[in-house]
């Protein structure tokens, strides 16, 4: 085959001329001609000649390079305590003072493709690449370096779709340093791209690259699935979290597992063990529901039928439990050590973090969908609101994964909390009782463009992670407003109590 000095196939090279020139696409690492025929995207010419090529000319095997706001997922329901347990872990310094790096920059490397970290900045950040090293080389990936990477398929009009890592990248874009425009790499699974959107959505369906359940094992529709990633745009499934920390307890990830293996998992698990009957909140509790799945799982016959015709063994299921280790070894035991053991386990730090997350108020109302004109309401999730909305004084405000075109005013509410949200138009909170959340852990960052005016809440003020343009004016609140280590965006003053934002 023909390379080029970088050492590409010459296709490859124009990928990657693509991303210089570009800004968008293509690292490339597969080899062979452009696919043609149903669900490929030769034969248009697009992905001919010398200049570089788009993104829908990518094809099974290439690493593509891609900001975590460009991507589309393919659940609508996460484990959020594995999250909790990645954000715990990112916000903690014991891995420096332990003399190592912080956990993110290994596990950032280590799904770019590129090993593990190899040397971090004292400012290092995610979203800035050229402030630490992985132990790989761009250019000198090998199979075992490639292997754990994140998949993707090229859907219709070159959107990208995320078959696998939605909690390592939920984990990123919710973390520290972390936001709509951090890059990372994946690796095309198929290009679909030449397809119709009904007939994507029935190849991924058919194929099985879609998981189509809710938090409760039903079924959903392709339309309720999430279009960005973001902890607030997905749904808590406990099972889903409960076979995490089962991991190499109970189950072993197989060789070439397929997308969606832990939910399989957790789908069976839910008709042997009732979640709802143990304090997930409680180190103790959580850790006897974590030992009577895992028993559970290794208990099976290996052909025992699972989920979906797929067998014990087929999701690998551990072939002695705790790797035959009493409960006092093993992963079991690391997994149970506490915060203040010098390593503590995995559990630990998920249900520290999960406990500075706070509770939104319970919904009594709830819109959903498009909804124009004026707009007194305590509950929106996933809509797209056109004209002012007002919050009455002693009702509270829940806006999650929506769109606002028009000002938001809250004067003397119960509590207002604005997550994953995009606003455009003046935000202006004052008097709130209750707790003013807009961002902060549990709660997606947002985008707001028009000034934002926090005045005398006394509930509490979390402004964190936020891309504001426009003017933000802090005062009054007691306490003052808290980023929670996550600072604002601002493209505009900073004046009062938000001038360090």
């Amino acid at each position: 085959m023909n390379r080029s000095s970088t050492g590409l196939p010459r296709r490859g090279a124009r990928l990657l001329a693509a991303v210089l020139a570009a800004g968008t696409v293509v690292v490339g690492a597969s080899t062979g001609a452009v696919a043609a025929g149903p669900g490929g995207a030769g034969g248009s010419g697009a992905c001919a000649g010398s200049g570089p090529l788009p993104r829908s000319c990518a094809q099974p095997g290439d690493l593509i390079g891609v900001t975590l706001g460009e991507l589309h997922p393919t659940q609508a329901v996460l484990g959020f305590d594995q999250v909790f347990y990645k954000l715990g872990r990112y916000g903690s310094d014991r891995d420096e003072a332990a003399g190592g790096f912080n956990k993110r920059f290994d596990d950032w490397c280590e799904t770019n493709g590129q090993g593990e970290a190899a040397s971090v900045s004292p400012v290092a950040r995610l979203d800035d690449p050229a402030s630490f090293s992985c132990t790989v080389p761009l250019g000198q990936e090998t199979a075992k370096s490639i292997a754990p990477m994140k998949t993707a398929v090229i859907g219709p009009g070159g959107k990208l779709y995320l078959t696998d890592g939605h909690h390592t990248l939920t984990s990123f874009l919710e973390g520290p340093d972390g936001s709509t425009r951090l890059p990372i790499r994946l690796r095309v699974t198929d290009n679909f791209s030449s397809l119709s959107t009904t007939a994507f959505w029935q190849r991924m369906t058919a194929e099985k690259k879609v998981w189509l359940r809710d938090e409760n094992n039903k079924p959903l529709g392709v339309g309720q699935l999430p279009d960005r990633l973001g902890i607030t745009n997905f749904r808590d499934d406990p099972y889903r979290s409960l076979v995490y920390f089962t991991r190499d307890i109970g189950y072993e990830v197989p060789d070439g597992a397929t997308e969606f293996l832990e939910f399989s998992w957790g789908s069976w698990l839910r008709g042997e063990h009732d979640a709802a009957a143990y304090d997930l909140t409680s180190p103790g509790p959580y850790l006897d529901l974590v030992k009577s799945a895992s028993k559970s799982m290794a208990a099976l016959a290996p052909d025992a039928v699972v989920d979906d015709g797929k067998t014990a063994a087929q999701l690998g299921r551990i072939a002695e439990w705790n790797g035959g280790k009493k409960e006092t070894g093993g992963e079991f035991a690391k997994l149970g050590k506490p915060l203040t053991d010098p390593k503590p386990g995995k559990l630990a730090e998920a249900l520290d973090y999960k406990a500075r997350v706070e509770p939104a108020p319970a919904c009594t109302t709830r819109i959903t969908g498009t909804r124009n004109g004026p707009l007194t309401v305590t509950c929106v999730d996933r809509a797209a609101l056109r004209g002012p909305v007002t919050v009455r004084a002693g009702a509270a405000l829940v806006l999650t994964g929506s769109t606002l075109e028009g000002p938001l005013q809250a004067d003397r509410a119960a509590a207002v909390h604005v997550c994953g949200s995009s606003v455009t138009g003046p935000l202006a909170i004052s008097r709130t009782t209750g707790l003013v959340r807009l961002g902060g852990p549990g709660c997606t960052a947002n985008s707001v463009t028009g000034a934002v005016v926090l005045t005398g809440n006394t509930g509490g003020v979390l402004l964190a992670a936020n891309r504001i343009t426009g003017p933000v004016a802090c005062s009054g609140n007691l306490p003052a407003p808290d980023t929670t280590g996550r600072n604002n965006e601002v493209r505009g003053p900073r004046t009062g109590q938000c001038a360090g934002v």
